[in-house]
């Protein structure tokens, strides 16, 4: 089992996640965080601390999709140790549909 990050990180990307992660297992997009899902140990901390209720466990169902997105991206963007500094908009976008379709970038994230 690994978590993963799901679409309502884009354009939210709040970070609180990569602050409790024992292992640092998550990456850093243009507009969204992903967890790499061999790294991840299944401990769950992360997914309380998501205020865009955006990581879900890999047993819930049809998460095929973002699964394969985490680890492709795991495997290119940076990784991210420490929280950054969220959109300045973010709460904006917490929860509206159909963002992968509309704002998703496979561009890498700043990084620190």
């Amino acid at each position: 089992m690994t978590y993963v990050v799901t679409e309502n990180c884009i354009r939210c990307k709040y970070m609180d996640c990569v602050e409790v992660c024992p292992v640092d297992c998550f990456y850093e997009g243009e507009n969204m965080l992903v967890i790499h899902p061999d790294e991840c140990i299944d401990c769950g901390v992360c997914e309380p601390e998501c205020p865009a209720e955006a990581i879900k466990p890999d047993t819930e169902p049809d998460l095929d999709f973002w699964l394969g997105l985490n680890a492709q991206y795991a495997a290119v963007w940076p990784n991210i140790t420490t929280k950054g500094t969220p959109p300045s908009d973010a709460d904006k976008w917490d929860g509206v549909p159909g963002k992968y379709q509309r704002y998703f970038s496979p561009a890498p994230g700043a990084g620190d």
